[in-house]
């Protein structure tokens, strides 16, 4: 394990908590957030759809940032959630955000055992005995746009589908050329994104020295941001089947390092 040295991109607070995991299996890493999380102003359209909360069979909530986002709304709407309505997210770290708040109340999220994607989430049998009633209707709590594939495939099953969008990912303010800086400067050897955005961003920054950073292993946390990469030139994706620490760990352990 000792032989990685990974570029970690999430969020500063992400990075942090996953290069003490790493660290501790003796993986060196090296922070560089590519993905900062910009609040979006409350809206009336977001204060109707609080104050209509108790209307949704279930609640799914994508991400850790529309998870911490999402409950502060809830604290202030619903100082006591709608005891009858299921919570899911799409995973296990998200989950837990969600349980912090949720367990004193009786409540728990539902998460996929297995897999950190939509695809997982839809084929939960959970999702479907909590949408087994009369209309349902569904709130997904989200950054701004996104992935498609939850409501569309929720619509076709006959659920109504609603969003709340609380926060938009940007790409910090990066001088040209630091990205392949710090590769070269701190010897890494492979790249990490957590999200299709992430990789998005990752092009996005490397600029024409992309050609160069594709070369390197890219852990990526699902088959979907895997195919993405390779259609964008990573020679060399590695799907983690998750984005969680423990994902991460299990991946590196089953590949070797590059020499």
């Amino acid at each position: 394990m000792t032989g990685w040295r990974l570029l970690l991109t999430r969020p500063a607070a992400e990075n942090a908590a996953l290069a003490a995991t790493l660290a501790e299996a003796g993986v060196y890493s090296s922070s560089l957030p590519l993905l900062a999380i910009e609040v979006l102003a409350e809206i009336a359209e977001q204060r109707k759809t609080m104050d209509e909360l108790a209307r949704y069979s279930a609640l799914i909530v994508v991400s850790k940032p529309a998870a911490r986002l999402g409950l502060q709304l809830l604290e202030r709407y619903w100082p006591q959630p709608p005891a009858s309505q299921r919570w899911f997210s799409v995973g296990a770290a998200t989950a837990q955000i969600l349980d912090a708040y949720l367990e004193p109340h009786g409540l728990r999220a539902t998460c996929p055992a297995a897999g950190d994607d939509s695809e997982a989430l839809l084929a939960l049998p959970e999702l479907q005995q909590a949408l087994a009633t009369p209309a349902p209707r569904v709130l997904i709590l989200r950054g701004e746009g996104g992935r498609e594939l939850l409501a569309e495939t929720l619509r076709e099953r006959g659920v109504a589908v609603d969003y709340l969008e609380l926060y938009r990912r940007v790409l910090p303010d990066y001088p040209p050329g630091c990205l392949v800086q710090r590769v070269r400067g701190e010897r890494l050897n492979a790249l990490l994104v957590s999200s299709a955005q992430g990789l998005e961003h990752l092009q996005q920054l490397a600029g024409a020295d992309w050609p160069e950073l594709a070369r390197l292993p890219l852990l990526v946390p699902s088959p979907r941001v895997a195919e993405l990469a390779r259609a964008a030139g990573a020679l060399h994706p590695i799907d983690c089947r998750g984005a969680s620490a423990a994902a991460v760990l299990a991946a590196l352990r089953a590949s070797a390092p590059p020499l």
